[in-house]
């Protein structure tokens, strides 16, 4: 079983080493799903910052949505039914995630006005880790994920 508060601090510490916020919460399950990091990396680049910094869905968020369509989506584009139970699992995560932290959206999260913002990441240093919440909404978002997964494998005899 996964530990929540050990994936919560490693998806903490790899947005801390530099890791943008969807790619800290992906990583960190990635190896449970058979993914090797480089391709998980890949995959998850382009949801930081709200999705490239356009500040709509929390980068950390979408990862969670990302772990859930990689365990539990089915290759049948024609099931209805596994459609459904994915969907109701991914807002199952976001009333959770919003119920934590008040918001599923960048911006909302940061205070932010409407719209993209320069393209540009901002250098991370001590400055930019004070004014943000993002570490502590990363390890949120890998607890909430890793509890649900954990309640889930339970289910399973």
């Amino acid at each position: 079983m996964t530990n929540p508060t050990a994936k919560a601090d490693e998806a903490k510490q790899r947005f801390l080493a530099g890791h943008n916020c969807a790619q800290a919460v992906f990583l960190s399950f990635s190896r449970d799903l058979g993914l090797d990091d480089s391709t998980a990396l890949k995959i998850s680049a382009g949801f930081g910052g709200g999705m490239g910094r356009l500040r709509e869905v929390c980068g950390a968020v979408s990862a969670m949505f990302m772990v859930l369509g990689m365990k539990y989506a089915s290759l049948d584009p024609t099931d209805r039914t596994a459609k459904a139970q994915l969907y109701a699992r991914v807002q199952e995560l976001a009333r959770r995630f919003k119920e934590e932290n008040g918001s599923i959206i960048c911006r909302e999260l940061l205070s932010l006005p409407p719209g993209p913002q320069d393209p540009t990441p901002q250098e991370r240093t001590p400055q930019y880790y004070r004014l943000r919440p993002c570490p502590d909404k990363v390890a949120s978002a890998a607890r909430i994920l890793a509890q649900y997964l954990a309640e889930e494998d339970a289910k399973t005899p």
